[in-house]
């Protein structure tokens, strides 16, 4: 007798597999084959699962089910024709079955058509007693044509069907992140939290909301009843050590991150933290100990390599801040911030040629930070080469245009470099963009001040700024 569905299912794979080993015919029931199929389908073995569907209709040939799993299998192999051909069958016997709509949104989704997989979902929707995995369905749709709001709208369905699916509640939160709307998400998630006040996911992700909105006490609170909902979740314990951290708390801070480490095996991120507490703490001996500890259990993390080259960096160790720098560029020189450290640190050492080239690679792999410019063409300015730190200054005004900050510096450098017309118009025009700025020119270049023709420029535009 065959096995009732559900009941025993190794012993219905078990039976199966021992058929098709040795050749002999068992008979099993429609459902025992739906739940081999499905066996198979989700541990990723298609073949077995397309032998099951053979055999099964070969057993059962009018079972509408295992059909639509043959659809489902086609589908996967992007055969797209036949399995329509299959669903018209099928409908042509049962045109209530919303397996059929769903199947052919399926199809739909994966041909990019998600505006007819919708329309096909809400068909399905009319059909069915069971609507959960349909508003799932269509919130994934949604999200493909991100459509955000009816994305949202969706998944809350999902949630007030069943308001345990975290899952469909981590993509209402997504939803209202993406659309900005913080306050949105913070009074859905309260509401949620008055009917399930112990669910730890919604007061980690309201503490999330908070923060993101810096309001710092509010997000504590909700890391803590998180903490208090469930005492081994890590992520509200970072989450916390983040906010008291925010709040200046940094031995408070300590402890949660260090909860992280006895309840999980330490991440480079908890150690990387840890580190930034303690230096905040003045206890450097215990932040390089982090540090240390942040690169070596993750070398690709690249806030590790940066903030222990800012440790040394920040102690005048340069030279120790270059050794480390260095190590993270040998393990990633693709890293643009890699070598803006490493200029910073070569100006600090007044070793200029390496700065110069360290500031080119980082131009070169995309950084195109204010910063970068300007301290790139100080450091041309200062071995001397006026033209290329006339031509980084350019370069700069082409992505910050109209800044007066590197418009003084191209006029300070134009008369460094004895052009005199290009000075002249140079200076006026950053002059009447922000004349306050005039006294950084003066004290970067106090030798061009006392010049007639600056004078008088700076006595004809001040008293019209006036």
């Amino acid at each position: 007798m065959a096995l009732e569905s559900n009941e025993y299912p190794d012993k219905s794979i078990n039976k199966f597999e021992s058929m098709l080993k040795t050749d002999d015919v068992y008979f099993f029931d429609a459902e025992d084959f739906e739940e081999i199929v499905h066996h198979y389908l989700n541990n990723g073995k298609i073949s077995l699962g397309k032998k099951a569907i053979q055999i099964g209709l070969e057993q059962h040939p009018n079972s509408l089910e295992l059909k639509l799993l043959q659809v489902e299998i086609l589908a996967f192999e992007d055969k797209f024709e036949a399995a329509e051909l299959l669903l018209d069958e099928i409908e042509n016997i049962n045109s209530q079955n919303e397996e059929i709509y769903i199947q052919r949104a399926n199809i739909r989704s994966k041909q990019d058509k998600h505006q007819e997989a919708v329309n096909l979902l809400l068909e399905a929707l009319h059909l069915t007693t069971e609507a959960f995995d349909i508003h799932s369905l269509l919130g994934m749709e949604y999200l493909f044509m991100d459509n955000y709001l009816e994305a949202k709208h969706s998944f809350m369905k999902c949630v007030e069907i069943d308001d345990s699916d975290y899952s469909s509640l981590y993509n209402v939160v997504y939803c209202f992140e993406f659309l900005e709307d913080f306050d949105g998400a913070i009074l859905y998630l309260n509401d949620y939290l008055e009917r399930n006040p112990y669910c730890d996911v919604a007061w980690h992700q309201l503490g999330k909301m908070y923060y993101s909105m810096d309001m710092f006490p509010e997000a504590l609170t909700a890391f803590d009843f998180a903490v208090i909902s469930d005492d081994t979740f890590i992520g509200a314990y970072f989450e916390k050590g983040k906010v008291l951290e925010k709040l200046g708390r940094y031995n408070e801070a300590i402890e949660n991150y260090e909860s992280t480490i006895t309840l999980e095996d330490p991440t480079s991120y908890a150690f990387l933290r840890l580190g930034k507490c303690h230096e905040k703490l003045g206890n450097f001996d215990l932040a390089k100990y982090y540090y240390y500890h942040t690169v070596h259990e993750d070398p690709l993390l690249d806030k590790g390599w940066l903030a222990i080259t800012d440790f040394h960096y920040g102690q005048k160790n340069y030279d120790k801040a270059l050794y480390y720098i260095n190590k993270a560029i040998n393990i990633d020189g693709e890293n643009p911030q890699y070598w803006k450290k490493a200029a910073k640190i070569y100006s600090a050492l007044e070793n200029l040629d390496e700065a110069d080239f360290a500031y080119k690679q980082t131009v070169d792999l995309g950084n195109y930070e204010f910063a970068t410019w300007k301290n790139w063409a100080d450091v041309l300015r200062k071995i001397g080469d006026f033209h290329s730190s006339i031509q980084v200054l350019l370069q700069g005004l082409e992505f910050y245009p109209d800044n007066a900050n590197l418009l003084y510096k191209l006029a300070g450098t134009h008369l460094k470099n004895n052009d005199l017309a290009e000075a002249k118009l140079t200076l006026s025009k950053a002059m009447k963009i922000d004349f306050d700025k005039l006294q950084a020119f003066d004290e970067q270049f106090p030798e061009f001040s006392e010049i007639d023709w600056v004078k008088a420029l700076v006595s004809k535009i001040g008293n019209t700024a006036k």
